[in-house]
């Protein structure tokens, strides 16, 4: 049940009919950013890079590359962890409906990583300078990272239980950095901040790997917006239906036995610029000083494969992830934000720029003219937590004026906005709050306009 590497995916893909792979030699400078946005934009198959100039590693392309390959991928576990998710709604749907959670206690098991002492990860080591360079845009500073999945642990609670899996981008060529440093590019309201401000506190360098490859679902898992206090490798064994087996290291961090690459060191207390990078606003995020890992391990498996996508004006393949992740956690969103009923980051904005939702409004349901007082309610809760609160705009409309109103219909829910809106009464502005790290429309980096 699940795939357990790189390998085992694209092995499945191809008999499937939904992988290509491309003999002539390629170069990850321009060129095979520019054939995988191509043939994502065409509902392409995955491809798979097998001669890549200036590095012996192959390349795989576009494997999350449409909403058929997500559930391909994901068939055997995503209905059975979309259930159990959907349990914090109604904790008693287990009871009226329990053969439909007979799978449930399984699922919890493949929850819990599984400590090894060795794995096919930790069979070579190599350079960051062997590794493919990836340059998806002319202006691009250097070779990136695109599919990473950086693993951190809090200082204070170190373990499973206290871990992060995020995807921030990690420049490895270019700029300032030698051959045994790269670039850590986390954007604000990420978990590896907190164990970064742990870390500076006790005076401590951070302990960070950077995976690459390995199960499809740590790469799911990396992007997840999960709650705070839920670790992401918990939720990356539930999706791929078998516990991830981790290889424990003395004095490190644990490294999947799986993964195809591990890039292993410590984040150390300075910084150096990193950028510019073409990113999913559809224009480029300009150098800025970042945090730097201090690389000391590159780890790779024999057969290793370095899966990647490109990013830019949507859409691009991280769309695709959008869409699965909401179909799995859309009907969540009222258990995390009392009185909303859905929510949209609107992808073709850049995600955080437009935010789109449905709420109540029913404070004073006798009043003979009703006016937005629980809406503004819901729309400060969805800026004061969780990601949402990068929003620039949030735009939101009272179910109670229209049960069939989504915010995933888009010109139907601007034509429902623009019948009932009062520009005198209905627009509040918050100035200098927090926005997108991507977005430069503020006042500084970080920073809302005033």
């Amino acid at each position: 049940m699940g795939y357990r590497n790189t390998r085992e995916c694209l092995a499945a893909l191809e008999r499937r009919g939904e992988l290509v792979r491309i003999e002539k030699a390629v170069d990850p400078n321009i060129e095979a950013g520019a054939i995988q946005r191509r043939v994502f934009k065409a509902g392409g198959p995955a491809l798979l890079f097998t001669n890549v100039k200036g590095t012996r590693f192959p390349m795989a392309a576009n494997l999350f590359g449409t909403r058929e390959r997500m559930h391909f991928l994901f068939q055997d576990t995503m209905r059975m962890v979309e259930r159990l998710m959907r349990l914090k709604l109604d904790p008693m749907a287990a009871l009226k409906q329990p053969w439909k959670y007979l799978g449930g206690p399984r699922s919890a098991w493949h929850s819990l990583p599984k400590k090894v002492k060795n794995g096919p990860i930790m069979r070579n080591e190599c350079r960051v300078s062997d590794l493919p360079e990836l340059v998806s845009w002319p202006m691009d500073g250097g070779g990136y990272v695109t599919l990473p999945q950086v693993y951190s642990e809090d200082p204070g609670n170190s373990g499973f239980g206290g871990s992060n899996l995020g995807m921030y981008r990690v420049q490895l060529t270019g700029n300032e950095y030698t051959d045994r440093e790269v670039g850590l590019h986390y954007q604000i309201h990420r978990g590896i901040g907190h164990h970064h401000a742990e870390a500076l506190k006790r005076g401590e360098k951070l302990k960070v790997n950077v995976f690459v490859g390995g199960p499809p679902a740590m790469t799911l898992a990396a992007v997840m917006p999960l709650p705070e206090g839920f670790p992401e490798i918990l939720f990356a064994g539930m999706m791929a239906g078998h516990r991830i087996p981790m290889v424990s290291r003395p004095g490190g961090l644990p490294v999947p036995a799986e993964a195809d690459f591990c890039i292993s060191g410590v984040v150390e207390m300075h910084e150096k610029p990193e950028g510019p990078f073409g990113d999913h606003l559809g224009y480029y995020s300009l150098t800025h000083d970042f945090p730097v890992l201090r690389v000391e391990h590159v780890y790779h498996r024999d057969d290793a494969v370095w899966p990647f996508t490109t990013v830019g004006r949507p859409p691009q393949e991280d769309t695709i992830f959008g869409e699965f992740i909401h179909e799995m956690t859309g009907a969540l969103v009222p258990s995390v934000f009392a009185g909303v009923h859905e929510v949209h980051a609107v992808d073709a904005a850049g995600v955080h720029p437009l935010l789109l939702a449905v709420g109540s409004e029913r404070y004073v349901p006798y009043a003979a003219e009703r006016q937005p007082q629980e809406l503004i309610t819901n729309a400060l809760s969805l800026l004061g937590t969780t990601q949402t609160s990068l929003s620039k705009y949030v735009l939101i409309a009272a179910k109670e004026d229209s049960p069939d109103v989504s915010a995933h219909h888009i010109p139907e829910f601007f034509q429902h906005m623009l019948e009932r809106i009062d520009l005198t009464r209905d627009f509040h502005f918050i100035t200098r709050t927090t926005i997108d790290t991507l977005d430069y429309s503020g006042i500084s980096l970080n920073q809302g306009p005033r």
